[in-house]
């Protein structure tokens, strides 16, 4: 019989519900700015319901996602016709799991690209942050 100290076993179990709950996430922590659904809030937060975006991303989007929430985005940004300049996305400090779980509904839920992020992912983009450069490289198509 294996013993499992205490603390373990109440990290396993107190472990938030929510953790795996991208939309509750999102709407906690995201929608501050991108507002619930992901509208975007003009001159504040672009609009993260851009399925041009998206499907310019291609593959790539995962990556792209998980660049941005643990590496933050800075610079101009236009999508939709408006230019978002001069503000930043910090990176988010949350979990491996509660961001691949906002990624997910990101993907998954709000622009239906059949997609998900896994927090090896997360995990992975973390050790090897891309440059605000990088990540609008590959916004941009390029």
């Amino acid at each position: 019989m294996r013993i499992v100290p205490a603390t373990i076993l109440l990290a396993a179990i107190a472990a938030p519900a929510q953790a795996q709950d991208g939309k509750a996430l999102f709407d906690s922590v995201c929608a501050a700015c991108h507002q619930a659904g992901g509208v975007g809030n003009p001159g504040i937060a672009p609009p993260l319901n851009d399925a041009a975006l998206w499907q310019r991303l291609g593959e790539r989007a995962p990556g792209y996602v998980a660049g941005v929430m643990t590496s933050g985005l800075s610079g101009m940004i236009q999508s939709g016709g408006q230019v978002y300049a001069g503000l930043v996305m910090p990176p988010q400090p949350m979990s491996d799991e509660e961001l691949a779980a906002i990624g997910s509904y990101l993907l998954g839920t709000i622009n239906q690209t059949g997609q998900a992020i896994d927090p090896a992912l997360i995990a992975k983009t973390r050790e090897a942050p891309p440059s605000h450069s990088a990540l609008q490289k590959l916004r941009k198509g390029s």
